[in-house]
């Protein structure tokens, strides 16, 4: 079975992934309660920003590998099992996050003695926007 990769889906799901976070990390939605539940303070924040290009590409890069293997999941959902793209995108990303995202960020809490509310902001965010990757790959 040969894959078809849909580049343009998967930067948009990259872009998307970055948007999300940029979003759900700032201080209209989970920017603060999340700063403090890391232990950061204003200041070091600030000073950590003149460092975040050169990590915020990094986690870009992370997020166009998580499109491409999302997108071929998709992929082979749709053509295994007939479904749509949309409903194998949204249900391949559901089970990507159920089955890996979330129980590597669980094992971060448990053995990095990290609040639990701070798993409930992180793997919140990694399923909305992997989600939101599945409905752009679905879609295009």
């Amino acid at each position: 079975m040969e894959i078809e990769v849909n580049y343009l889906a998967i930067l948009l799901s990259g872009v998307s992934y970055m948007f999300i976070g940029f979003l759900w990390y700032s201080p209209v939605l989970f920017g603060k309660p999340w700063m403090e539940l890391m232990g950061y303070s204003e200041k070091k924040l600030k000073e950590m920003q003149k460092k975040m290009g050169p990590l915020y590409a990094l986690s870009f890069v992370a997020a166009l590998i998580t499109a491409f293997m999302l997108s071929h999941v998709t992929t082979m959902s749709t053509e295994v099992f007939g479904y749509s793209r949309l409903s194998s995108g949204l249900t391949s990303a559901f089970f990507m996050w159920l089955g890996f995202i979330a129980p590597v960020q669980m094992t971060d809490v448990i053995f990095g003695n990290r609040p639990w509310k701070l798993f409930a902001i992180n793997t919140s965010y990694q399923l909305s926007a992997v989600v939101a990757m599945g409905i752009i790959i679905g879609l295009l």
